[in-house]
């Protein structure tokens, strides 16, 4: 037995991402295999069972084992022990915002080769938006992104009718978006409810014709301080809690999040991406629907692309499993399957386009939202520090968002704490 072989069977027998079938005990070698690694609550991964089925239905001389983790940050810390232990998995789902500290490393097989010579898909079958996302050298796709989400606003339709206020409309703004958040917010409930991340605070920047970063390309600083319009809109999100007091405060929120209270009637406005809809599809108790972002005083409008990619890790004795794997679920029947379980707004235009993602009787009737985004979609930097970033930048954001750090003081920390973490290349 080869030393390659011994790894792969014993990775299998303890933690269940080796790639490649072992022999069995009676002398006959096992249907090839890889495992897939991805992140999700109950609502989410059923969904992706239900595409892992699909593909063994249409694959059966291959096994597919589904092993996910609840949150980001720990499919992060599973991914860095399994690469550090040399025990990848073969295919990981990774979100654009993180995948560039594995791409950095040379720790993910490019997909673009692989996507050139596909006879199953095609580059233009998908969203430009999403696939620039995971260009890590600008030009050569890394990973295949399944999903062209966006930061929307879900919204309880019916505390909006007991407070006589009018449902978000298209080309909404900043002073109807908080007005309707003070008229819900009362009697124990709140007007809006929102993370304070990096993620959440972008689209109001940048719907203020301000910037995130100096440098798009080669970033070396945060300007939400530097930048007038940006610290404008900082003020104006950092208002929603520490002025106006239409967020649920800091222990209310670490009590419950603002997700539980959406589900449980007693939040009038969610701030979220797509991957809410698994979950928000099992109220039963009042009528929810989704609209786009309010749009700033004289701006833009504007969001953040949501977007997650199927990736290969490196390394891998035979990467032909995982690509198969791939295809299928880029493909046309995949992509249905996870655009009607509501987790994904599909990066392929045929199947977002179609009644797989639009159906109006599955909530969110008005999904048409996620597709009139798109124009307006902007992403963060693609650095192989980004995450760290956002890490270290969400902890002081939160500080200030909550009123813990006085908000001058908190910012200068803010931008003076994750400076060291850009590099000079910004990849």
């Amino acid at each position: 037995m080869t030393p390659t072989w011994r790894r792969a069977c014993a990775a299998l027998l303890t933690v269940a991402l080796a790639t490649a079938g072992c022999t069995s005990g009676d002398g006959k070698a096992d249907r090839p295999g890889i495992t897939v690694v991805l992140f999700g609550d109950a609502e989410e991964v059923a969904g992706y069972r239900s595409l892992v089925d699909g593909f063994t239905d249409a694959n059966p001389d291959m096994d597919v084992t589904l092993s996910p983790v609840a949150t980001q940050d720990e499919l992060m810390a599973r991914l860095t022990t399994s690469f550090a232990g040399g025990q990848p998995p073969d295919v990981f789902l990774m979100n654009y915002r993180r995948y560039g500290q594995f791409a950095g490393q040379g720790a993910i097989e490019p997909a673009q080769s692989y996507l050139d010579a596909s006879s199953a898909i095609k580059e233009s079958d998908f969203s430009p938006r999403a696939l620039d996302a995971f260009r890590f050298d600008g030009q050569k796709l890394t990973c295949l992104p399944q999903n062209l989400s966006s930061l929307v606003v879900y919204y309880n339709a019916d505390l909006f009718q007991a407070a006589g206020v009018a449902t978000p409309a298209p080309g909404w703004s900043w002073d109807d978006f908080l007005a309707a958040g003070k008229a819900l917010t009362g009697d124990g409930r709140y007007g809006i409810g929102v993370e304070a991340s990096i993620a959440r605070l972008a689209p109001f920047v940048w719907s203020n014709r301000g910037e995130l970063v100096d440098d798009e390309n080669r970033p070396t600083t945060l300007t939400l301080r530097a930048d007038p319009a940006a610290r404008e809109a900082v003020d104006w999100f950092l208002d929603l809690q520490l002025r106006h007091r239409v967020v649920p405060p800091d222990a209310e929120e670490q009590s419950e999040s603002s997700e539980a209270r959406f589900l449980r009637g007693t939040l009038g406005m969610y701030l979220s991406s797509r991957v809410a809809v698994p979950t928000l599809r099992t109220i039963t108790g009042f009528t929810w629907d989704v609209a786009s972002l309010p749009v700033a005083p004289g701006g833009v409008p504007a969001s953040i692309l949501h977007s997650d990619a199927y990736c290969m890790s490196a390394g891998l004795p035979d990467h032909r499993p995982a690509w198969r794997f791939i295809e299928y679920a880029m493909g046309a029947s995949g992509q249905q399957t996870l655009a009607e379980s509501g987790r994904t707004v599909p990066s392929r235009l045929d199947v977002a386009g179609s009644p797989a993602f639009l159906d109006p009787a599955k909530p969110p009737r008005s999904s048409q939202v996620f597709l009139d985004a798109e124009p307006h979609l902007r992403a963060t930097p693609r650095t192989a520090t980004w995450a760290r970033v956002e890490k270290e930048a969400n902890k002081l954001l939160e500080e200030v968002f909550y009123g813990r750090v006085d908000r001058e003081e908190g910012l200068r920390q803010l931008e003076e704490t994750v400076r060291p973490l850009f590099t000079p290349a910004g990849k």
